[in-house]
């Protein structure tokens, strides 16, 4: 299909809106987006725009179910949400977009998602992952944040905020917290599919990520076999695009060029 700049791809039984930026990934190297446990397209901001001019490469985002204006996913979600959306819908995105070549760019759990596909698929596809605070295994300081979180949600505006960002702001975050709050999910672990990745890897973490310690880059970097790079940024939480633009930018930038695809 030729992409428009946006609009929705049936993927299934779901509808994703997405946006796409520059090079179509028939033509061109391309990014793919894949966004943090609340996130979306729209969440994005213009993050897309300022990758998309810094590296003349083409930029597609989407949304996955349940997130903006994409349809809702089915509730509850299993603890193996990410490992689903790796295996059973990344690939039918990358397909439906025609890519020819690109790296993968996600944030927090799309970052997990990131790897997971990475590890479990040998796809030719992908020259490269870019992963900006992700999560590898669980850790106690992340889950007390999301407790936190469903608190603030239930108590505060925080559900008005979101419903700026998403269609169905009860199903998204129902989406993200219902798993990670699941006693289950303390078992969860991607440490066999860090072993089988097998493109360079970017790391991108702030050293005050309240969701996850430097102890997720140091199993990286002890599990995987290919190339891991970390960039970590002091004072930076857990959204480095927004905390700190221009260091992770350059980073992503480097990394890209380095990586040699056009």
């Amino acid at each position: 299909m030729k992409l428009a700049d946006d609009g929705f791809l049936d993927i299934g039984v779901s509808r994703l809106e997405y946006k796409m930026i520059g090079p179509r990934p028939d033509e061109a190297a391309t990014f793919v987006l894949l966004h943090e446990g609340l996130g979306s397209v729209g969440l994005w901001g213009d993050f897309p725009l300022r990758l998309a001019a810094a590296t003349g490469l083409g930029v597609f985002a989407y949304s996955r179910s349940g997130y903006g204006r994409s349809s809702p996913s089915m509730l509850p979600r299993r603890v193996t949400f990410m490992h689903e959306e790796a295996r059973d819908v990344l690939p039918r995105v990358l397909d439906a977009i025609s890519l020819r070549r690109g790296i993968l760019l996600g944030h927090s759990d799309g970052a997990s998602i990131a790897a997971i596909y990475a590890g479990s698929a040998a796809d030719h596809r992908i020259r490269g992952l870019v992963l900006l605070a992700p999560h590898f295994f669980t850790e106690e300081l992340g889950i007390a944040e999301i407790a936190r979180m469903r608190e603030a949600y239930e108590t505060t505006d925080l559900r008005a905020k979101l419903a700026k960002w998403h269609a169905d702001p009860d199903n998204a975050f129902e989406n993200w917290s219902g798993p990670w709050l699941d006693p289950a999910f303390r078992q969860w672990d991607l440490t066999e599919e860090l072993a089988y990745i097998r493109v360079p890897i970017l790391i991108v973490q702030g050293d005050q990520d309240q969701y996850g310690t430097l102890r997720q880059v140091e199993v990286a970097q002890e599990e995987c076999y290919c190339p891991v790079e970390a960039v970590i940024l002091k004072g930076i939480r857990h959204v480095p695009h927004r905390e700190a633009p221009e260091a992770t930018m350059a980073a992503i930038v480097d990394f890209a060029r380095r990586l040699q695809i056009e």
